[in-house]
C-alpha cells in the first residue's frame, strides 16, 4: 500500500494545508468510475481504494440502535445523525458507519454533489467488524486518516478488543494523523462523550451489548 505524502496543518488552522497529489487524483478518478455490485461500498483510505461488503447483522444492529438513541438526544439541537454517505477530505473519502453533522448541511455538500466535506463531521462513528483487514482499516488507517482530516471525536465499539471495548478518541493533531486523548471503556459500562456536537450522550450496554465471552 502506498503511503500518502506528509501534511502539515496551517497555522490556526485545523484543515491540513497540502494540496491533493498526483496519486490522489489518479485514486479519485478511478474511485469515480468504479461500479460496484449491491453490497459493497468503497473508500479511499491511507492511499488506497478499500472496497468491503455491507456489514453482517451484529454490526447493523449496533449501528441502527446507536442512530436511534443519537436521533432522540440531537433532537432539539442543531445537529443530525447520518449515514450511507460519503465523507470527502481532499479527494480521500470515506463512508462511516455514523456520523454527525449540522441538520442543515447543505452549505458543506462537494461542489460534485458526491458527498459532505469532512469539515462538517463533528463526530464520526465505526463499529468494527471481523478480519484482520476489516479490524486494521478501523483501528489504524481510519484512525489516522480522520484525525489528518480534523475530525473531533471518533468513537470506535469493537467487538475484537478484548472482550469488547468502546474507545473514544479526542483533540485530533491533523499533521501527525493522531488524536491526543484516548478513553477506553469496556463493554458493560456506559461511556459519556465528554465533547462535541453529542457531549454528555451516553453508550451503554443496550447498545454494545454485554461483551464477548472468554
Amino acid at each position: 500500500m502506498t503511503a500518502l505524502a506528509d501534511e502539515t496543518p496551517e497555522a490556526g488552522m485545523t484543515k491540513v494545508a497540502t494540496p491533493p497529489s498526483d496519486l490522489d487524483d489518479v485514486l479519485w478518478q478511478a474511485w469515480r468510475a468504479m461500479e460496484l455490485p449491491e453490497g459493497y461500498h468503497a473508500e479511499i483510505i491511507g492511499g488506497a481504494i478499500e472496497v468491503s461488503p455491507t456489514g453482517r447483522y451484529a454490526h447493523g444492529r449496533i449501528v441502527n440502535e446507536l442512530r436511534d438513541r443519537l436521533v432522540v438526544f440531537l433532537a432539539k439541537s442543531e445537529f443530525a445523525a447520518r449515514q450511507d454517505i460519503n465523507v470527502i477530505h481532499r479527494r480521500k473519502v470515506w463512508i462511516p458507519d455514523l456520523f454527525v453533522v449540522p441538520a442543515d448541511a447543505e452549505e458543506y455538500v462537494t461542489e460534485d454533489g458526491l458527498g459532505i466535506d469532512a469539515s462538517a463531521v463533528g463526530l464520526v462513528v465505526e463499529v468494527v467488524s471481523p478480519g484482520s483487514e476489516s479490524i486494521t482499516r478501523d483501528r489504524t488507517r481510519k484512525r489516522s486518516s480522520y484525525a489528518r482530516a480534523g475530525i473531533p471525536v471518533y468513537v470506535l465499539i469493537d467487538d475484537y478488543d478484548e472482550n469488547g471495548i468502546v474507545t473514544v478518541l479526542t483533540v485530533p493533531e491533523p499533521g501527525k494523523g493522531v488524536y491526543r486523548n484516548e478513553l477506553r471503556t469496556a463493554y458493560g459500562t456506559a461511556v459519556t462523550l465528554p465533547e462535541g456536537p453529542a457531549q454528555g450522550f451516553t453508550i451503554g450496554v443496550d447498545v454494545t451489548g454485554i461483551g464477548r465471552q472468554g
